[in-house]
């Protein structure tokens, strides 16, 4: 007779295979949340979260913020955050006060700014000291990350599903584009966007790539392409740095 199961029945080597794959998954995501230290950091406008996974020796710093009505563990933030975190740089995910307080609508931009630079201020004194920063966000937080770029002395600026121009509504306004925004950022930038982005996709420019991903706003669905457009811009704008 074969030693193969019945048919239906798992053979015990896939079992033992399935299951050390598991534990393996398991202990990896064990460490990964070991190794992230939250802060709680006060700014003009209440505490914010920072959610830190420091490098051993680390060559620089990403910061991120999260979009308007969703939090750090948006999956776009998540992939960007590990692909960082393994090309050497120490990572940091921000939750704006408003978020930690339990509300979902965001606070006026003015409010957010301030808060932002509040926490990068405090992790410029303290844990990321002497690091060359790398600023960034999706959506709303890409937003912050760029009207604040020169006030934090931030070297680039990473932007996720970059909400360009609000969608038009029937009988009301077009909102005003918000490329002036990331006109306005001096340093190189990295926009990734979803080619069916509702917001629109912005232009490419001197200092900016702009790189299109099969997704939507969310840019779940093509999360890979994501991480590889990160992959290969952030290294070289921290080289770039290093040896300027």
């Amino acid at each position: 007779m074969s030693g193969r199961a019945p048919r239906g029945i798992p053979d015990r080597n896939d079992l033992v295979t399935r299951w050390s794959r598991k534990l393996s998954q398991t202990r990896l995501r064990r460490d990964s949340m070991m190794a992230v230290r939250k802060l709680e950091i006060d700014t003009p406008f209440g505490t914010a979260n920072a959610h830190l996974n420091h490098a051993d020796e680390p060559s620089a710093a990403l910061i991120l913020g999260h979009g308007a009505g969703g939090g750090v563990q948006a999956r776009d933030l998540v992939a960007v955050a590990r692909v960082a975190h393994s090309a050497g740089l120490s990572v940091v995910l921000v939750e704006q006060p408003y978020r930690v307080a339990g509300r979902r609508a965001p606070a006026p931009a003015h409010q957010l700014d301030a808060a932002w630079t509040a926490v990068i201020d405090h992790l410029l004194a303290g844990d990321l000291h002497g690091l060359s920063l790398v600023v960034g966000g999706r959506s709303s937080g890409a937003r912050v990350a760029c009207r604040t770029a020169v006030a934090t002395g931030a070297v680039g600026a990473l932007c996720l599903a970059f909400p360009l121009q609000p969608p038009r509504r029937p009988g009301v306004t077009p909102a005003p584009s918000r490329l002036p925004e990331l006109d306005a950022v001096t340093v190189p930038t990295l926009v990734v966007q979803g080619a069916r982005d509702r917001f629109g996709i912005p232009p490419s420019a001197k200092r900016r790539t702009v790189v299109q991903v099969a997704s939507d706003h969310s840019l779940r669905t093509d999360l890979g392409s994501v991480a590889d457009a990160v992959r290969t811009w952030l290294p070289r704008v921290v080289a770039a740095r290093t040896c300027s």
